[in-house]
């Protein structure tokens, strides 16, 4: 049975906004307006902001924001919770990016709860299973060679623009068949959408996503490829081909999903290894562990946040919640949460193993942890090989832009 029959569009729920649209049921003494992903306080450094979120605010709040209310967890085992119980806060409308009510589509496989779900991860899978990842191995190293071959011997570089971006969007663009020499303009459509916080800016962004995607969908349907965008366009799990829209909601999801998270991982890891050269020696001088420093690094720079929709009344920490109710797990603050991460924004290679909070949990996990867990990895060593003292260029003002996607803007870096 194909989404859109089993899927109506979804009910418009209240988007409220403000002060004044902050429903009875919440308790006074629980409503903040943080500022998160857009406030002065949380820009100048988001992640201090949000480790002191453990001492600032309650465990579980509602934030009145510009953006849309919601109640905002940043308690570690809140999250787990949270994230492993679709069937009380459901996926389905969590999505803030606009689309045209009058041509709605499914974000797939994020939009989709049990037990659909499990039939579009099972497509794609196997590309992004650990086994499928480790055969571009060769490929991201490459990669990284090639762009470290570029600056290495100049002394100096724009972190972003020459490694922190090209690398894993490149190798993104190479997974999804998509062209290089639209890799900038890629770019800069998911700039638009996921850090204008402006809703005209967003929307034209989604527009020009949604005009170039269909034709790029066309484009593999006639004529077939390995990439994951012609897997996607001619698949037909139990024998039943996906419609028009399911494909298009699957594309333009990885196709978001895919051009930021990495390059903004890689962007605060770099930034703080250049403020911290003493973590880059013990990096160097421990080559062996080198998946315990990337685990504790992805903790200490988590960068995104995960949404949900109350499928039905439920009550938290004495807290009552009521169906329809929008609530985020802040991932970047629950992997400071001090009872499970002593001294949490300490970077400790050492750290006894805890579930992390990068890539959420549950049945929406991050289709991609795999494949950005090797490349940040591949970026570490390939880059500690030609660049093994580097600094943050002096002078440099590191700024954040708004946004879901938590990094600095600029990273101008020399050695």
């Amino acid at each position: 049975m194909a989404i859109d029959a089993a899927h109506p569009v979804p009910p418009n729920l209240p988007r409220r906004v403000g002060m004044d649209q902050v429903p009875d049921h919440v308790p006074p003494e629980l409503i903040r307006t943080a500022g998160i992903t857009f406030g002065p306080d949380f820009l100048k450094a988001p992640h201090d902001f949000m480790a002191a979120m453990h001492e600032d605010y309650p465990p579980l709040f509602y934030d009145v924001s510009p953006f849309g209310n919601m109640w905002t967890a940043i308690k570690h085992e809140d999250a787990l919770f949270v994230l492993r119980h679709p069937d009380i806060f459901s996926n389905e409308g969590a999505t803030p990016f606009p689309r045209d009510p009058d041509d709605y589509f499914y974000f797939i496989p994020i939009e989709i709860d049990p037990p659909h779900h499990r039939k579009y991860r099972n497509i794609v899978d196997p590309t992004f299973s650990p086994k499928g990842v480790l055969k571009l191995e060769g490929l991201i190293r490459q990669r990284a060679k090639d762009l470290l071959d570029e600056f290495a011997d100049k002394g100096e570089c724009e972190f972003t623009t020459e490694f922190g971006r090209p690398l894993p969007v490149s190798v993104f663009l190479d997974i999804m068949g998509l062209p290089q020499d639209m890799r900038d303009t890629f770019v800069s459509w998911a700039v638009d959408l996921l850090h204008s916080n402006d809703r005209e800016i967003m929307g034209r962004s989604m527009r020009s996503i949604t005009e170039y995607l269909k034709q790029a969908i066309a484009e593999k349907k006639a004529h077939p490829d390995d990439g994951v965008v012609s897997l996607i366009a001619n698949s037909a799990p139990d024998g039943v081909p996906l419609s028009d829209k399911e494909i298009f909601g699957f594309v333009c999801f990885l196709f978001i999903g895919g051009l930021d998270t990495v390059f903004a991982t890689l962007n605060n890891v770099w930034l703080y290894l250049a403020e911290h050269p003493e973590k880059v020696r013990e990096i160097i001088a421990r080559p062996d562990d080198i998946d315990k420093v990337v685990e504790e690094l992805l903790r200490r720079w988590s960068v995104t946040f995960s949404g949900r929709v109350l499928a039905q009344d439920y009550e938290m920490r004495g807290v009552k919640m009521k169906a329809g109710d929008r609530i985020t797990c802040l991932l970047p603050a629950c992997n400071f949460d001090p009872e499970v991460f002593p001294n949490p924004k300490e970077v400790d290679f050492d750290r006894p193993r805890k579930t992390i909070l990068a890539f959420t949990v549950g049945v929406h996990s991050c289709m991609g942890a795999h494949l950005a867990r090797l490349e940040v990895k591949i970026a570490l060593q390939e880059w500690l090989k030609r660049v093994p003292q580097f600094a943050l260029k002096p002078g440099a003002h590191i700024e954040y832009r708004p946004g879901g996607v938590v990094g600095p803007e600029h990273l101008p870096l020399v050695w």
